[in-house]
């Protein structure tokens, strides 16, 4: 393989210029892969210094919960979970002129961009691994919602229970409401 590799480069000229590059590099990303996890090991450590109870919700890891901890900051700044929906930019934009108001809303975008891609991540991990976010993400899908809808949606009923998890101190107890037939 070696030998493949050595005779694949094309160049000739200066070769060991392009092998000490090549070198150098391997040996930067090396460094940032050892000070990504001194960080990530940090922010594990500071955001587990408080009882947030985040992570017992599937899809919330210990990074994830750090970086919404350190972007909402203290819960007590947001009254209600509508606010916090806003400051992560989860919440409908409304586009009109005049007369006319847009049928299309899409996400505002406003607020904390960090917090926003926190929460839609975790959404999108427990669309798929979390209990009742799952079966609310089944039941979007099945009514014919696009996948980036539904998770979505996902990410706003997330934003709710992180609020009431922060608000209560209390951890996540999943509720899953099963529709009878009659």
């Amino acid at each position: 393989m070696k030998d493949s590799a050595q005779n694949s480069f094309g160049i000739s000229i200066n070769s060991d210029v392009f092998k000490m590059q090549i070198h150098l590099l391997f040996e930067q990303i090396s460094l940032f892969e050892k000070q990504l996890i001194e960080i990530e090991t940090m922010m594990i450590e500071l955001s587990n210094r408080q009882e947030h109870f985040l992570t017992t919700i599937s899809g919330i890891s210990d990074v994830t919960a750090a970086v919404i901890l350190g972007e909402i900051g203290s819960i007590s700044r947001f009254e209600r979970p509508g606010q916090l929906l806003a400051f992560a930019g989860l919440d409908a934009s409304v586009h009109q002129s005049g007369d006319f108001t847009g049928s299309n809303t899409k996400l505002s975008k406003r607020g904390s961009p960090y917090l926003r891609r926190a929460i839609w991540q975790a959404a999108f991990g427990a669309s798929f691994h979390a209990p009742a976010l799952s079966l609310y993400y089944q039941k979007l899908r099945d009514r014919g919602k696009a996948h980036g809808t539904a998770v979505g949606a996902v990410a706003r009923k997330l934003t709710h229970i992180i609020f009431a998890i922060l608000r209560d101190e209390k951890p996540y107890q999943p509720r899953i409401i099963k529709e009878e037939n009659n």
